[in-house]
C-alpha cells in the first residue's frame, strides 16, 4: 500500500476514530485503526467491538492494500506534523512508513485479516433526523445516563416512538436519582421502530462528531444496532441489551405548587451556597414563602450558606431539599429566561421545566436536609 494525504485531512478523520480505541486492550489489534487504501480514497476504521467508527478521506494512490497500525500513535504523529505538510504512507513486510517534510517514522503494522469488524446485519428502520434536533436530544438528556454498571439498562438514552396528539420520538435518561425526557415530532420512517438504549461511549463520541455536521443525519437500526451516518464517517455501535424501566410512572402529574422562577439567578444562588456544602450529600434546602426563596445550605465541616432568591410561589410554605450538583445539571440546560418547578411536597418527585410547550422535561427526587 501506498499514498499521500494531506495533513489536516488525515488528523481530522484520526481524530473522529481514534476516540473509539481504548488506552489499555488486552487483544493488540483492537489498539489498531485499520487502514484501506482503494479507488476512493482511504478507509479508517477503529472499533472497540461494541462502536465502529469508518470514515472515508480523499488521497493519492499509488497503490492499494490494507494495513493495521495503533492509532494513537499515528493520531500524535499527525498531531505534531507540520501544518500544510503532505503525509506519505507506505506499508509493506509489517512495518509503515510514514513521512512528511523532514520526518520520517517506521510504525509495527498488525496483518488487515485480524481485525475484527461489527456485522450490522438488517438494519429495517431508516429515517432522518436534524443535526441540530440529535444535538439537542443529546445535551438535554445525557447527563442523567446512569453511571452504574449493575443497571446496565440505564447506561445510555432511550429512544421509543410513541402517538399523543401527533407523532413523536422520545429520548429519555435516568440514574433513578433524576430524569430528563426530550419529545420531538417523529422523523419520517421511524414509525415502528424498535425501542432502543444508545450505550453511553456511542453518545459521547457520537456528539462530539455532530459539532462537524449542518445537515441532516441518516440513522438506521434495527433492535440489537444502530447506524449513523455522518457525512463522510459511519457510526455503527451495539445497543444495550435490556429493557428500559417504565419512566412515565414517575413523572408527577397532580404537583399543585407552582414556582416560576428566572433560571440564570436561581443557577447562580445554588451554585454560590453549594461551595460549602459536603462533598459527599452536596445537599441545598430552599426554604419557599411568598414569592421568595430561600436557599441554604449546613455543612458539619466548613459552616453554613444562605441566600434569597426571587420567584413568583403562591402557594403555602414550606422546605424540601435537593441534591445541588443535580439541580445545576438541570437548570444548565434550561434555555429560557423562566423555569417552572412543580412542587407536592418534600418527599414526591419535583418537576422542572420551562412550560408545557417545552420539548424538555425534569424529574428530580428531593433529599432530607
Amino acid at each position: 500500500m501506498k499514498a499521500t494525504i494531506e495533513r489536516a485531512v488525515l488528523l481530522k478523520s484520526l481524530g473522529h476514530v481514534q476516540s473509539v480505541v481504548e488506552r489499555r486492550n488486552t487483544i493488540p489489534i483492537l489498539s489498531n485503526v485499520l487502514i484501506e487504501a482503494g479507488e476512493d480514497g482511504i478507509r479508517l476504521m477503529a472499533t472497540d467491538l461494541d462502536l465502529q467508527i469508518v470514515d472515508t478521506i480523499p488521497a493519492a494512490i499509488e497503490r492499494a492494500g490494507a494495513t493495521t497500525v495503533s492509532a494513537h500513535t499515528l493520531f500524535d504523529i499527525a498531531r505534531k506534523l507540520p501544518e500544510g505538510s503532505q503525509v506519505s504512507i507506505e506499508a509493506a513486510d509489517g512495518m509503515m512508513a510514514v513521512n512528511a517534510g523532514r520526518a520520517r517514522f517506521k510504525l509495527q503494522t498488525l496483518p488487515r485479516d485480524d481485525f475484527p469488524v461489527i456485522a450490522e446485519g438488517e438494519l429495517p428502520t431508516r429515517f432522518d433526523l436534524e443535526a441540530a434536533t440529535l444535538r439537542q436530544i443529546i445535551d438535554k438528556t445525557r447527563f442523567a445516563i446512569s453511571t452504574e454498571e449493575t443497571r446496565y439498562y440505564l447506561n445510555g438514552i432511550f429512544l421509543h416512538v410513541s402517538d399523543e396528539d401527533q407523532p413523536v420520538l422520545k429520548a429519555a435518561a435516568t440514574d433513578g436519582h433524576r430524569l430528563a425526557r426530550v419529545t420531538v415530532p417523529r422523523p419520517d420512517g421511524a414509525e415502528g421502530m424498535p425501542d432502543v438504549i444508545i450505550p453511553r461511549k456511542c453518545v459521547g463520541e457520537l456528539r462530539k462528531m455532530l459539532d462537524e455536521i449542518d445537515g441532516t443525519v441518516e440513522i438506521s437500526l434495527s433492535d440489537s444496532k444502530v447506524r449513523f451516518g455522518l457525512g463522510s464517517a459511519v457510526m455503527t455501535s451495539k445497543l444495550i441489551d435490556g429493557t428500559f424501566p417504565d419512566y412515565t410512572r414517575v413523572i408527577p402529574t397532580g404537583n399543585d405548587k407552582l414556582l416560576k422562577i428566572d433560571p440564570r439567578s436561581f443557577e447562580e444562588g445554588v451554585d454560590r451556597v453549594s461551595t460549602i456544602a459536603s462533598e459527599k450529600t452536596r445537599a441545598v434546602k430552599m426554604a419557599l414563602d411568598r414569592d421568595k426563596i430561600t436557599l441554604s445550605v449546613t455543612s458539619p465541616e466548613n459552616g453554613t450558606a444562605a441566600e434569597e432568591v426571587p420567584g413568583d410561589y403562591a402557594a403555602e410554605p414550606f422546605e424540601i431539599g435537593f441534591n445541588a450538583r443535580y439541580l445545576l445539571d438541570i437548570l444548565g440546560q434550561v434555555e429560557g429566561d423562566a423555569v417552572e418547578v412543580h412542587l407536592a411536597d418534600a418527599a414526591a418527585p419535583t418537576l422542572i421545566r420551562e412550560n408545557d410547550k417545552a420539548a424538555a422535561l425534569y424529574v428530580l427526587m428531593p433529599m432530607r436536609v
